[in-house]
């Protein structure tokens, strides 16, 4: 299915009631006429995808970079102005954005915006309450699931810029081609550690529930799948309980997600338990939401 299927005066998204307007109406989008294609992402995985499927084509501007928390981000007078300019506007959606959802609800018309999860099977997600949505937004954890996000990216290129449909759909099998050997390439990797029962992450929150689900890791995290929902005392000692009962010797901070609250579960778990556990941060911190 093509993604130019999002080119109707009204399309209900994953993110909220997002108005893409038809190329040309009043107060519509950027009539686009010759490359580059002017194109915003709001992480940087969406931007890394658009960039090697658009090439030379395209130019890119990324709204959240590394240690930027996306369920919390507000977006600012520069990021409205870089989206009012665009032609495409890509996101992941699944309510990832969370606070950008009047951005996009308020948008009148004035853009072209795409959630790079729309063609997804849904079946293939998983279950999370999360900002008034029903799945899990962490996608690119798991690869197989990211590569299908491609032809959403490559169609909605191909529809605003036909010309450039040569290049787009080479590059965009040339990336397909890339993640497939990534996705080996990982779970090469991963098979070095064992006992497989051994295969515990624990992190800030739970952000890699694909990763533990695609490459057979039992994931853990403090907060849940979105950082805008503090985590409350019974979080806090069920991951305690967790921690000490399976000698679990090291949990790892996110760069979009204050430490604070990890801290708060290792020193319960040395008051109460006596269990050591180690915090792995600083330059190995984890890039849950960002590359």
């Amino acid at each position: 299915m093509r993604a130019s299927r999002f080119a109707f005066p009204i399309v209900w998204t994953t993110l909220g009631s997002l108005v893409v307007a038809l190329p040309g109406c009043a107060s519509g989008p950027p009539v686009f006429e010759k490359p580059p294609v002017r194109v915003v992402c709001t992480t940087t995985m969406i931007a890394d995808m658009v960039n090697r499927v658009g090439g030379d084509r395209v130019t890119v501007d990324t709204l959240m970079g590394p240690g930027i928390d996306p369920h919390r981000y507000q977006p600012t007078a520069g990021d409205r102005a870089k989206i009012g300019r665009a032609h495409l506007v890509f996101f992941n959606g699944l309510h990832l954005e969370g606070k950008m959802t009047d951005t996009f609800e308020k948008s009148s018309g004035r853009i072209r915006g795409y959630a790079v999860t729309a063609l997804l099977d849904r079946a293939e997600l998983r279950h999370a309450d999360v900002d008034g949505g029903e799945h899990d937004p962490h996608v690119w954890f798991a690869v197989p699931l990211w590569s299908k996000c491609v032809p959403v990216v490559r169609d909605a290129l191909v529809a605003l810029d036909p010309a450039g449909r040569d290049t787009y759909e080479r590059s965009a099998a040339e990336y397909v081609k890339e993640l497939d050997a990534l996705d080996r390439e990982v779970r090469a990797e991963l098979a070095q550690v064992s006992p497989t029962d051994k295969r515990v992450l624990v992190t800030s929150h739970d952000a890699f529930g694909y990763f533990g689900r695609a490459y057979g890791f039992e994931v853990r995290g403090l907060q849940g799948v979105s950082t805008a929902s503090e985590s409350g005392t019974k979080d806090v000692k069920d991951l305690v309980d967790f921690l000490c009962k399976n000698k679990v010797p090291a949990v790892f901070t996110e760069t979009s997600v204050p430490e604070a609250g990890l801290k708060t579960v290792l020193d319960a778990c040395k008051r109460d338990h006596g269990h050591t556990v180690s915090l792995v941060g600083g330059e190995d911190a984890l890039y849950s939401d960002a590359l």
